[in-house]
């Protein structure tokens, strides 16, 4: 790889673009994948604590730069599951979520993980991320589909149970308000859910997400109109297509209040991201720059939070599609945020009719999509995974984030040590 080529990446994809086979194919793969983000934004935004636009602009500018000046030829970079819900858990202490003050110090933490990961990049330390295990991630992402769901209890029932309540707190509350619960909510996000199940063989054609938020839309729109009591919670207006200009605090008292949350944060981020790019990479035979592809999600952070965005990292969800769709260069997901701003020109003031329950009920199948079935049972086969995989999945749910992952990596690491003296 020349000098220029490694500092300016994109100049060894660009000239693909020649081809009008592959432009083509990329610019349909962004379109795809601005609709597939459409009802994601707003729901990951809502899982963060964030107001829905948010999540709309983390899809943006991130995901321009990381396709910029990553290393991974079809991931794209945004608002993603675990990365959400880790938000929330780790900065519902310090504010209350939605706030002003919230989404500034969510800003500051993305302003902060950027500069880690650029720090991890500049110090060439693209291996430090074999320190999280497979199995701590596996672990960790199965207890981030059980945090997601219970995260989401109160506007799939329309119960009012305070944000960041535990498991136990949540089943506790649903038990004693059962008689509360909203028939309205449930039935908008039942519709939601058996609309997309339903829609799933036809996905490649209309992504079932966007069918399925329509559906919910329209049923509570109906139950409306029949009779105003069984009227659902919607979520906010979104304030326009292109993302406000966004400065993070970098108070001395900020900066350390937020200082292990951003490690931990980094760690994530980093783990989610290039898990995702390796594995695309051998899917496609490509060889993947892992500090290249720090470099390229450190400055999509760093940029985004001056771009309203909360901290990204790879998406599972979106990278699929995008593959799926026949992605060939990072320009796809460089088209799927032009489109994504194009759409939300006419889309954004519509967004007021979107029922909670729906983005409820959109979370409760990215949780399920989350836990990998095959890969616990496989890790629950070996003694000593098992250890690292329990442990993670339970700290998960029990202390904050932050600390079960840095917990998962400090036992994965115990476990192989120990593996390690018994081979012997």
């Amino acid at each position: 790889m020349s000098n220029a080529t490694r500092w300016l990446p994109f100049l060894a994809w660009l000239p693909l673009l020649r081809h009008r086979a592959t432009l083509r194919a990329d610019l349909l793969a962004g379109l795809t994948g601005a609709i597939v983000v459409l009802p994601q934004g707003v729901a990951f935004a809502t899982l963060a604590g964030m107001p829905p636009a948010y999540g709309l602009y983390s899809a943006m500018v991130p995901c321009v730069i990381a396709a910029l000046f990553g290393s991974s030829r079809v991931m794209v970079t945004g608002p993603a599951n675990a990365i959400s819900l880790t938000v929330l858990a780790i900065m519902a202490p310090l504010a209350l979520p939605e706030s002003p003050r919230y989404v500034e110090l969510v800003i500051t933490l993305a302003f902060m993980v950027g500069c880690w990961q650029l720090l991890l990049a500049l110090v060439k330390a693209g291996r430090l991320i074999d320190y999280v295990s497979h199995t701590v991630i596996v672990g960790f992402t199965a207890g981030a589909a059980v945090l997601i769901v219970n995260s989401q209890i109160r506007n799939f029932f329309g119960i009012d149970i305070p944000r960041g309540a535990s498991v136990l707190q949540t089943m506790s509350a649903l038990w004693h308000h059962v008689n509360g619960i909203q028939v309205a909510a449930v039935a908008v996000g039942c519709v939601t859910l058996l609309t997309a199940l339903a829609w799933r063989p036809l996905n490649r054609w209309v992504p079932a997400m966007l069918v399925a938020v329509v559906a919910g839309g329209l049923s509570a729109w109906l139950l409306r109109g029949v009779d105003p009591a069984l009227a659902v919670r919607t979520v906010d207006a979104l304030p326009g297509a292109l993302p406000a200009l966004s400065a993070p605090d970098l108070r001395l008292e900020t900066l350390a209040s937020l200082l292990v949350p951003s490690i931990a944060m980094t760690l994530l981020a980093l783990a989610e991201a290039v898990s995702i790019a390796q594995a695309l990479a051998k899917r496609r035979r490509e060889v993947l720059d892992g500090n290249q592809e720090f470099f390229g999600q450190g400055l999509a952070n760093v940029v985004g939070s001056l771009f309203s965005s909360y901290p990204a990292s790879g998406s599972f969800n979106r990278s699929g599609v995008n593959v799926a769709a026949g992605a060939v260069t990072p320009f796809s997901a460089i088209c799927a945020a032009a489109f994504l701003v194009l759409i939300l020109m006419f889309v954004a003031p519509l967004a007021r009719y979107l029922p909670l329950p729906a983005v409820a009920a959109i979370l409760f199948l990215v949780a399920w999509n989350l836990i990998d079935r095959r890969e616990i049972r496989h890790l629950l086969a070996d003694r000593f995974e098992r250890v690292t995989l329990l442990v993670t999945f339970v700290a998960t749910l029990v202390v904050p984030l932050e600390w079960a992952i840095l917990l998962g990596i400090a036992v994965a690491r115990g476990v192989g040590f120990v593996r390690v003296r018994r081979a012997r």
